[in-house]
């Protein structure tokens, strides 16, 4: 299960210090750096609300290709192999576009640290997996919004949440709670300690989404913030899974090895650059809570490709997400 993404990110800089920024032109999520920030509660205009729906459709997906590989090729070793295959297409990328990469403009401490937090995120994640049931995970992960809305209230001070817009964000997370059903008590210590491991793979999301909103990295093109995550992150999973016992032990089949690509080239080397583009120009807040519909997603791509029954509440669920959405993105 892979969302997306991504898992947030210290506060260098207040969101006071950068004056207002132009609205990209439709289409220019890329690539393009933010030399000054604004409207750090910016609503997602069409455009925006779609190219988010894209994306969570896409990580939606990502959960059932985990799924497709994950018997020939262990879930620490896929992160592993789409962190260092997707900084070989990013750098690429880059070096057609003649993007800087190493020009010094201030942001490398910022930039390993959301390494370290987007490394730290999905080792918790696969890790957790392996002692709680992908149901619970699911649900506790996506505490990450709720954590990135209190920690605009620190740091992102001029993003903070009406009372309706709370509302909206229960409202959603109530429509997973429809979907999955409302979490037993941990009978076993060890599902325990995995519940508790999503938790705090949850709070670095919201960490790597902070950080990127109230950094220098907000200045630069979201190419180079996803790099920092990624070449920091491949040693760290590749250690984690050999820590883990996890390692290939025969030749993937076809579909594992389909999977992993659209993991690493469309899921990791497109989808999270475009999120970050989007963090940088409009509301964290937000943003963040349109990730409630990816598990939603993953529920329906699931019955799709896997099989996979879906429950009478689904389509409960998927309206109470949405009606929480609306709250989110018009109340104020």
């Amino acid at each position: 299960m892979d969302t997306r993404v991504k898992p947030a990110h210290d506060a260098e800089c207040s969101i006071a210090r950068y004056p207002a920024i132009k609205a990209p032109a439709a289409g220019n999520f890329m690539s393009a750096p933010s030399t000054t920030h604004h409207h750090a509660t910016r609503p997602l205009d069409a455009l925006a609300a779609g190219v988010v729906l894209v994306l969570c459709l896409s990580w939606g997906f990502n959960q059932v290709a985990t799924k497709l590989a994950i018997h020939d090729i262990p879930p620490l070793v896929q992160a592993a192999i789409r962190s260092a295959g997707a900084t070989v297409i990013i750098v690429a990328w880059c070096w057609a576009r003649r993007l800087p990469l190493f020009k010094r403009d201030g942001t490398l401490r910022a930039g390993l640290i959301v390494g370290l937090c987007f490394s730290i995120e999905f080792t918790l994640i696969y890790q957790g997996l392996a002692y709680t049931t992908a149901t619970r995970a699911v649900l506790f992960l996506y505490l990450a919004p709720f954590f990135v809305v209190l920690g605009a209230r620190i740091f992102l001070p001029v993003d903070r949440f009406s009372l309706p817009q709370w509302a909206g964000l229960a409202l959603s997370f109530a429509g997973m709670l429809l979907a999955f059903g409302v979490p037993t008590p941990a009978l076993d210590p060890r599902q325990a300690v995995g519940d508790v491991m999503l938790v705090v793979a949850a709070m670095f999301w919201a960490a790597t989404t902070i950080l990127t909103k109230t950094t220098r990295l907000v200045e630069i093109a979201a190419e180079k913030v996803m790099l920092y995550q990624l070449v920091v992150s491949a040693p760290v999973l590749a250690l984690a899974a050999v820590a883990a016992g996890q390692h290939i032990t025969h030749m993937p089949s076809v579909v594992a090895a389909g999977a992993l690509a659209y993991q690493t080239f469309w899921v990791v080397s497109v989808t999270f650059v475009v999120w970050y583009a989007l963090v940088t120009r409009y509301s964290a807040n937000r943003l963040s809570a349109f990730t409630f519909l990816t598990p939603l997603f993953g529920v329906a791509a699931g019955h799709l490709v896997l099989g996979e029954p879906l429950t009478p509440a689904f389509a409960a669920a998927v309206a109470l997400v949405a009606g929480g959405l609306i709250l989110v993105n018009r109340a104020k």
